[in-house]
C-alpha cells in the first residue's frame, strides 16, 4: 500500500511537470512577449507573459528579493516532498496525497522555470522568439530566471465607464478595464490552485490532524 501511494504521488508529479515544462517551452520558442491568440472566443486565449515573481503574475520585489522567492521555493519543495514521502508510508487515503502532490509539482515545476530557464534560453522579447542554448549564453543567471505564464482567461470584461457603480474604482485596472479573470498563469500555477482548494474543500478531516 504505501508503495502504491508513493507510485500514484510520482506519476502525477511527473504528468504535471511535463505539461508544465512542454507548454512553456514551446510558448518560448515560439511567440514573442504579448502575442497571443484564442482557444476558445475572447473567453480563453494563449498569451505570452513572464514574471520575476510569485504564482499569477505577481511581483516579488527587487532582485534579492527574487533572490529570496527563488530560495524559498527550493526549500519549500524539499519540505513538502519529504512531507509527502512520509505520508505515503503511513495508512492514509488517497486525497491528501493527490492535493499535496498537485502543489509540489506546482512548486516544481515553477522552480524550473527561475533555476534554469536564464541559463537554457536567450530572452525574449516584444519582437523576437528566445533560442534554446544560444551562443552567447542565456538572458540571467542560476535562480534568476522568468517564470513563463500563458492561460488568459477574460471571461468578463467591463469598461469603467458603462459600469454598473456598485462596482468598486479599485478593481479597475489602468486600461479602464475590469477584467474577470485578469492575471495570466500556467499549468504549474493551476496545479498549486487545484491541489490547495482539493485539500481544503474534500480533505478537511486530514487538515484537521495536521
Amino acid at each position: 500500500m504505501p508503495y502504491q501511494l508513493l507510485k500514484k504521488a510520482l506519476i502525477i508529479v511527473f504528468f504535471i511537470l511535463l505539461i508544465d515544462q512542454a507548454s512553456k517551452v514551446w510558448i518560448k520558442l515560439n511567440m514573442t512577449i504579448g502575442q497571443e491568440f484564442p482557444v476558445l472566443g475572447d473567453w480563453f486565449i494563449i498569451h505570452f507573459t513572464e514574471n520575476y515573481g510569485m504564482a499569477f503574475g505577481f511581483q516579488f520585489a527587487g532582485e534579492w528579493g527574487k533572490l529570496a522567492l527563488s530560495i524559498f521555493r527550493i526549500l519549500a519543495v524539499l519540505a513538502i516532498g519529504i512531507y509527502l514521502y512520509v505520508l505515503t508510508r503511513k495508512k492514509i487515503g488517497f486525497g491528501p496525497v493527490f492535493g499535496i502532490s498537485l502543489i509540489l509539482a506546482g512548486a516544481i515545476g515553477n522552480i524550473i522555470d527561475s533555476a534554469v530557464y536564464g541559463l537554457l534560453f536567450s530572452g525574449s522579447s516584444y519582437h523576437s522568439v528566445a533560442t534554446f542554448l544560444p551562443e552567447n549564453g542565456g538572458y540571467d543567471r542560476f535562480l534568476y530566471g522568468r517564470v513563463v505564464d500563458l492561460f488568459y482567461f477574460p471571461i468578463i470584461s467591463i469598461a469603467q465607464a458603462e459600469a454598473p457603480s456598485w462596482i468598486p474604482g479599485f478593481l479597475f485596472g489602468r486600461d479602464g478595464y475590469f477584467i474577470f479573470f485578469r492575471p495570466v498563469f500556467n499549468v504549474a500555477d493551476a496545479a498549486i490552485t487545484t491541489g490547495v482548494f482539493w485539500l481544503l474543500l474534500f480533505e478537511r478531516k486530514f487538515l484537521s490532524k495536521v
